[in-house]
């Protein structure tokens, strides 16, 4: 593995989910991997699981750990290509990168959709300014568009709680929200499912479908009892509206799900990739409940990672 951004950079889907129940069951068997080498981890956005499962990852791989959170540590950046400085920017974004090539031998970046302009955030404005200018592995722990390492941790999780010799059905359900929030999770998630042995279904009110480069030809519902019919697994998480950009259209009736909805399923397992909303997004009867697998599946954003960079090492040590 040369790089971690998408799926597409995962040759065999079911070997790392795999390596990483394995890692899960021993974290500590390569802890000399990563010895003499630097992961930065860059941060241009707030992080709770993404920031400490990467940290601890790194660490259970002997790797050294540097830790920027670039929005409130570093200078200001620039990102325009030809931008003539004389503004409030005081770095650009390939010098500061060029540095990190000089003290890294991985670069792990967070920078979410900016939700203003849609061109920028569909092309990956910042994320591609990485890929560019970077001379050692990326990772992404999140862009505008994908999270894969919350993605291949939801792959690791269904796959722990899936015993049955039949394809189990995902609904991926949108939620409300007080805000117009990001597609990355909702598209991310959706392209890996369909590279999984599931049948994947996605419930979202009108007006709110996401990008079709991301579902594909996944089934789509806008009435969420009809998709959440014997469900096994439900995956819950707002998004704003792709194609009326970052708008909130009108959404008629109750989409946060509660324990009376989840009398329409197959006893489904219930995941959401934090934070949530709780009575918002999901009720607190459904966020404490027997079916709620979210902390399970928040632990295993640990070892999504450090398989990751351990395929990512295994290429550096060749």
């Amino acid at each position: 593995m040369k790089k971690f951004t998408s799926v597409s950079d995962v040759e065999n889907l079911q070997e790392i989910i795999k390596k990483a129940l394995q890692i899960k069951a021993d974290p500590l068997t390569e802890t000399e991997k990563g010895k003499g080498k630097t992961i930065g981890l860059v941060f241009l956005n707030s992080s709770l699981r993404t920031r400490l499962s990467s940290q601890i990852a790194a660490q259970n791989l002997g790797l050294n750990v540097l830790t920027l959170n670039a929005a409130q540590e570093a200078w200001n950046l620039e990102f325009a290509d030809g931008a003539v400085m004389n503004g409030d920017t005081v770095e650009h974004i390939k010098d500061a990168i060029e540095v990190l090539n000089q003290y890294c031998d991985i670069i792990a970046v967070r920078c979410f959709a900016g939700m203003k302009s849609k061109e920028d955030d569909v092309n990956e404005s910042i994320l591609s300014q990485f890929e560019k200018h970077a001379k050692v592995p990326v990772i992404s722990l999140e862009s505008a568009t994908r999270h894969p390492l919350q993605s291949l941790a939801d792959c690791i999780t269904i796959t722990e709680n899936w015993e049955k010799d039949y394809k189990p059905k995902v609904v991926l359900t949108w939620a409300p929200h007080i805000k117009p929030i990001a597609h990355a999770v909702g598209n991310s998630f959706a392209e890996w499912m369909q590279e999984m042995d599931v049948e994947l279904v996605i419930a979202n009110p009108e007006g709110y479908d996401l990008d079709k480069n991301f579902t594909k030809d996944v089934k789509i519902i806008h009435n969420q009892d009809e998709a959440l019919k014997d469900a096994d697994f439900i995956y819950v998480k707002n998004w704003s509206s792709f194609d009326d950009y970052a708008a909130m259209p009108e959404v008629k009736g109750d989409w946060m799900l509660t324990n009376e909805k989840l009398t329409l399923t197959n006893d489904a397992k219930v995941m959401h990739c934090l934070p949530v909303r709780r009575n918002v997004e999901l009720s607190d009867e459904v966020m404490d409940g027997d079916h709620s697998i979210i902390y399970q599946q928040a632990k295993n954003r640990i070892f999504s990672a450090q398989a990751v960079f351990s395929e990512i090492l295994d290429e550096l040590n060749a």
